[in-house]
């Protein structure tokens, strides 16, 4: 009912519509629940900022240095990641099942392994990745923000680098804990920001930037083709682990346009990674970017130098609230009855932890970071089971069907589990255990010379949900 408020003419009264319920200054009261249409808001375009601002980042500059310094040439480097890129179109395709089922990715995946197995995938598949890559996020943050108080004259000691991470995590928890309609509203602004600050880098690069660059012992044969695909597995790494990117398009009206909502989360997303990745190689050309925050700093001007260090920091906040609400969401899915916000702080929490602990006490960061190659071995054939799930169903999903988690419900399957989906996962990552060339090598890229761990992966999750998932996907979506 539409609330009145006085006029000021005397004997008049003028309707005001109500507030919308998902507005910035207001912490958002959804979780995983369903958005009801009256609810629903928004344009796909502004999703566009929401993905580049969180691709404007430090990671993405040290991922295109180290492309060079795995022995690519320049131009072999930046083929490597617009091609390793192109995966965002795959996060802006599932993107689409937002509006249609008006729930986050964490609840439309019990349509692809059954309310029970839905619940293993997002402890594994959504929590402890989301958990690991705040966690490598944030140290990288972190060091950025050292060396900015190490400019103040601050002493650098133990006490002020814990206050630092805790600043950074609870600038960024903030973000995450009001939640969709603050996001919404403050990426634009970041993006624009951060894409000042990285023109000023662009531009310096480009006069240090060697263009014809090609390492003394130039790679051939296999040995190129080994690293040309270890460097997009790389570089896909990022797309991969946002299997959860129907978190930020669910209040979209359900008419929304698909093209619209696919082509601009997937521009958002790979104009800013692709350029950030080649500022990183282009430098690498001329900078030693084993050490990239203080090689950079050798050729910026000095008084630009604390402004690329808030850069730094400003665009892993942007990146890790995404990751902390979608972290939040999976603890949420995973069957705990807590309240977003609280869920997203125990995350937030955890992440510092494990920061703090890498940071100060041993390397396990390196140790999460050697996994997280592995972890794409998972991530690949999750987005394409997921992929595969929106084209068979025709992107129609029972949204009351998917609320039901009791024995009753359309997607408890059988035991909680729907066979189809776990097998073509677990189909895809053995066939991708056996192709890894990273942590271990597997028996196949020790025949091959090269790790195919993601591209098999991938293709056999793909086809054994088309051979397996058609009568389960047809008998849930019939209803619709």
């Amino acid at each position: 009912m539409a609330s009145t408020i006085p006029d000021p003419r005397p004997g008049t009264e003028r309707e005001r519509a109500p507030l919308p319920a998902d507005r910035p200054g207001r912490i958002e009261a959804h979780g995983i629940d369903h958005i009801p249409d009256s609810e629903r808001h928004g344009h796909p375009r502004e999703l566009f900022s929401v993905w580049a601002a969180a691709n404007v980042n430090y990671l993405s500059l040290v991922i295109g240095g180290t492309l060079v310094l795995m022995g690519l040439t320049l131009w072999q480097a930046l083929g490597v990641i617009v091609a390793g890129n192109l995966f965002w179109v795959l996060t802006g395709f599932l993107a689409t099942s937002g509006p249609a089922a008006g729930a986050p990715s964490e609840v439309i995946t019990r349509a692809l392994y059954g309310v029970l197995g839905n619940r293993v995938n997002n402890a594994v598949g959504g929590w402890l990745v989301s958990v690991c890559y705040f966690a490598l996020n944030l140290a990288a943050a972190a060091t950025a923000a050292f060396a900015l108080v190490e400019k103040t004259g601050i002493p650098l000691d133990t006490p002020v680098e814990v206050a630092v991470v805790v600043v950074i995590a609870a600038l960024t928890l903030t973000i995450s804990v009001y939640g969709h309609a603050l996001i919404i509203k403050l990426y634009l602004p970041i993006t624009l920001a951060l894409s000042a600050a990285f023109l000023v880098v662009a531009v310096v690069v480009a006069r240090h930037a060697d263009f014809s660059y090609a390492p003394a012992d130039r790679l051939s044969g296999a040995a190129l083709w080994a690293t040309l695909l270890a460097g997009t597995t790389m570089i896909a790494s990022g797309p991969l682990s946002y299997t959860t990117s129907a978190d930020f398009s669910r209040y979209l009206p359900r008419s929304s346009s698909r093209r619209a909502i696919v082509g601009w989360t997937a521009l958002g997303a790979f104009v800013p990674s692709v350029v950030v990745c080649s500022l990183g190689a282009l430098a690498a050309t001329a900078v030693d970017m084993g050490d990239p925050q203080n090689a950079l700093q050798e050729i910026l001007p000095g008084w630009f130098s604390p402004v690329f260090l808030l850069a730094l920091v400003l665009g892993t906040i942007a990146i890790n609230a995404l990751t902390a609400y979608s972290a939040g969401l999976a603890l949420q899915a995973v069957g705990l009855r807590i309240r977003r916000t609280v869920s997203v702080l125990f995350d937030g929490t955890v992440a510092v932890a494990l920061t703090l602990y890498g940071l100060l006490v041993s390397d396990f960061l390196d140790t999460v970071s050697n996994a997280l190659q592995v972890i794409t071995v998972l991530t690949g054939p999750m987005m394409c089971l997921y992929a595969t799930d929106i084209v068979l169903r025709r992107n129609r999903y029972d949204a009351a069907g998917l609320a039901d988690e009791t024995p009753a419900g359309p997607f408890w399957y059988t035991g909680g589990f729907n066979g189809a989906g776990v097998t073509a996962l677990l189909g895809g990552l053995a066939a991708g255990a056996l192709c890894v060339d990273s942590v271990y090598t597997g028996p196949v890229a020790a025949a091959v010379g090269m790790d195919l761990s993601l591209p098999v992966g991938m293709a056999v999750t793909t086809a054994l949900y088309v051979l397996l998932g058609r009568r389960s996907v047809a008998a849930t979506a019939a209803a619709v």
